[in-house]
């Protein structure tokens, strides 16, 4: 039965006779439909980069927007994804969820077949990406309830750290993808230079950038199968104690997630240019996102019924002062990596692949520099060592606490960001910008390590800081928040960019971190405190 009644993976007797294999095969395909998940959601970053490659007739900056709508989205969907399993159970969630992204990835593959699609048909898609993004506070939230506490570090480490993986799998993937006929179509050709993985793509080549969206249908198909056949809900009483059937559950979850994309969409068009469908009021960002997430958490409780009360119950997390610390904490090291994620190709392409020349007085940015780094063969290799060293921070956390591994980690976020600052600034006042790419690369890897690290300890954290009904609750709300670094971070990058002063980004976000050194010192390793390393 795919229903489950008793469950208590505390008691060793039932973890090791039931509950161990219940809860693996469970964390297995949850997996690999996270990371399907985030690969949707991010994808824009690297299919932007090819729609500049390929002559799409759009401005640097509405190629921007795209990131930041799918960024945007994809972090306000993760409110209403906190508290799904307590109301449609874990199967029913993960399935249906797995499910929507073939929406946008088809919708993609088709937009992208003609350089005449006007850009709101892409910004629509990119609002429907945010779909991969809501799907990791449910995941976390789901697996949480599966595994026992002094297994949680590891069991969320793999589940978050594979499930980010899907930003590498993407970056690694759809550049190949895009090089051969696989789907069909007529292609398109290169009028700037590309590149995969392998290396670079001259221009005169063929593509078929297409492909960027119709390549995730071949896993989310039979991942959507494999997940109605495998996986469970939990009926207990600290999960899903009212489970409704699977219809219900999915018309529940349209209904939350809707509410989301709502607050969304009015939160970018406070914030957005009228050029780019905005209202052209330019309201900041600062403002308009707690915005955003007070009319989200306030919408959702005004669903009434069983759904009210649930809801009632689990925003009791917003009574706890360590909610909101781990939020801010969570936010330096997950929306780093996943902010960073978004913007580090087009960061590549916009600081090294142009030469910086001086014109009758006046710093250009837009000669092509021939000798400059392709974004495409380095943009993965940030995300690949941030997923990969994830576990390993969980892992550590698990043996001597999370606080002290979080409190390392942002000490070298701090420096490694004030360096990637100091040879941008280099760089983007140079004719020669490659020159200095290696130190930039290398420290930028020294930050994605370090978030990669942070994100696994701090997950440790909450699952000791927080009850075992709060615990899942929380971390959907943590890694919601969070998830804004998605949108924050290349939209800051964008407008430093158009200053001229791209290095005043990463000198802002070392600041932030040097204040998260202080929360985490005084919440979580002061002799004195309430909790001394969690």
């Amino acid at each position: 039965m795919s229903d489950i009644q008793k469950w208590d993976v505390e008691n060793p007797d039932f973890w090791e006779s039931e509950g161990k294999k219940i809860a693996n095969r469970n964390l297995w395909i949850s997996i690999p439909s996270l990371l399907c998940g985030f690969a949707v959601w991010v994808y824009w970053g690297i299919i932007t980069i090819q729609m500049l490659n390929l002559g799409f007739p759009f401005a640097k900056s509405e190629l921007f927007t795209l990131m930041a709508i799918a960024g945007l989205t994809g972090a306000t969907l993760r409110i209403p994804s906190s508290f799904f399993i307590r109301l449609t159970g874990g199967r029913n969630t993960i399935v249906f969820t797995t499910a929507l992204l073939m929406i946008p990835a088809l919708g993609a593959g088709i937009a992208l077949e003609d350089k005449t699609t006007p850009l709101w048909v892409f910004q629509a898609l990119a609002l429907l990406s945010g779909f991969g993004g809501g799907n990791f506070a449910s995941s976390m939230s789901n697996i949480s309830f599966f595994f026992p506490k002094k297994k949680q570090g590891l069991a969320l480490g793999l589940n978050a750290g594979l499930g980010n993986f899907g930003v590498t799998t993407m970056q690694i993937l759809v550049p190949l993808a895009m090089t051969f006929g696989l789907f069909g179509g007529e292609s398109m050709e290169l009028v700037n230079t590309s590149g995969t993985l392998i290396g670079k793509i001259p221009a005169g080549s063929e593509a078929w950038i297409q492909n960027a969206g119709y390549i995730w249908l071949v896993f989310l198909i039979p991942l959507t199968v494999i997940g109605w056949w495998g996986m469970n809900n939990i009926k207990a009483s600290h999960v899903t104690p009212d489970l409704p059937n699977p219809v219900t559950s999915f018309s529940l979850i349209s209904g939350m997630l809707l509410i989301g994309f709502i607050t969304s969409i009015f939160g970018l068009w406070l914030m957005l240019p009228e050029t780019v469908g905005g209202s052209g009021f330019g309201i900041s960002k600062w403002i308009v996102l707690p915005i955003v997430i007070a009319l989200t958490v306030y919408l959702l409780k005004l669903i009434p019924g069983q759904v009210k009360e649930n809801l009632t119950h689990q925003y009791k997390i917003f009574n706890n002062k360590h909610t909101w610390v781990m939020s801010i904490i969570y936010t330096m090291t997950f929306g780093s990596f996943i902010g960073f994620s978004a913007g580090f190709g087009l960061a590549i392409k916009v600081i090294f692949g142009y030469q910086h020349l001086m014109v009758d007085g006046v710093m250009t940015h837009d000669t092509i520099n021939d000798l400059g780094p392709s974004a495409l063969m380095y943009a993965w290799m940030g995300p690949f060592i941030g997923a990969l060293i994830r576990p390993v921070g969980g892992w550590i956390a698990d043996k001597v606490g999370g606080a002290l591994v979080t409190q390392i980690c942002a000490i070298v976020m701090t420096g490694s960001a004030v360096g990637v600052a100091y040879y941008m600034q280099i760089a983007y006042s140079s004719a020669t910008p490659q020159d200095v790419f290696v130190p930039f690369l290398l420290l930028f890897l020294v930050l994605f390590t370090a978030t990669g690290v942070g994100n696994g300890s701090t997950f440790r954290t909450i699952s000791m800081v927080f009850n075992k009904e709060q615990a899942g609750p929380v971390l959907g709300w943590t890694s919601a928040v969070a998830a804004y670094g998605a949108f924050i971070i290349p939209k800051v990058l964008g407008e430093q960019i158009n200053l001229t002063t791209p290095e005043n980004a990463l000198y802002g976000f070392a600041v932030f971190y040097g204040v998260c050194i202080l929360l985490n010192w005084f919440f979580y390793l002061r002799k004195n405190g309430q909790y001394y390393n969690p």
